[in-house]
Formats: C-alpha cells, structure tokens, sequence
C-alpha cells in the first residue's frame, strides 16, 4: 500500500519553497521579472527537478527570466544542498507554467458565451 504523503512530493514541496526565498533573495539580475515558483515535480531518484515558474509581463519578460533561471540553476543547487538535508540534490530545469494564462483564456471564453446566450435569450422572448 502506498504511503499517502511519498518523499519525491516532500522534497518537491520543501525546494518550492526554498527556491522561492532564493530567488526573491539572492538574484540580482535585472532581467528576472516578478517571478513566482508555482510548482515543482522531482523523478523518483531525485536527481532531476523541473520547476514551474510564472512570471507577471509579456513573452518577452518570460523568455528573459527563463533564461536567467537556468543560468543561474548551477547557483540554486549549491544553495539549496546548503539548505536542505538531503544527500543529493537535484538538477534544476526552469519550465514557463502556462495554467494561469489558460485559466484566464477559458474563464474569458466562458463569459463570452454567457453573453452570448443573455443576448439570444432576451431576442427570442
């Protein structure tokens, strides 16, 4: 029987948190947008790490503080073998997490046809 709460989501969970303070704390790039971690799935061996970021601007904003996450990925390891307990690390890879954008374009598509439906609502009555 499978434990409810597994160790890959305790440390997917712990570096989420971690990365983070990091990131808010310790990159000083002006390129780094307002960037928040929003998730983070680790493999079952630990040693890989992708991590999903959402960052507040346009493509352009996204594409820059991607490129200065994995950048600086080597920096953020070190760091967080210094801050977590445990015996290996995992790389770190930066991925654009689209949800919120998706979420927006689908609660925009939803009123659309709620309005829709007002409007063809009151013709017919």
């Amino acid at each position: 029987m499978p434990r409810e709460f597994s160790r890959t989501r305790r440390v997917a969970e712990q570096l989420q948190r971690e990365l983070a303070v990091l990131v808010r704390d310790e990159i000083k790039d002006p390129r780094l947008g307002m960037v928040s971690i929003s998730g983070a799935e680790v493999s079952r061996d630990l040693a890989y790490a992708t991590v999903y970021i959402s960052v507040l601007g346009d493509d352009k904003a996204v594409a820059d503080s991607l490129a200065v996450l994995n950048r600086a990925a080597g920096f953020l390891r070190h760091r967080l073998g210094q801050l977590m307990r445990i015996r290996i690390v995992p790389q770190l890879k930066f991925e654009f997490d689209s949800s919120l954008q998706e979420g927006a374009r689908m609660d925009a598509l939803i009123d659309a046809a709620l309005a829709g439906n007002r409007t063809d609502g009151d013709e017919s009555g």
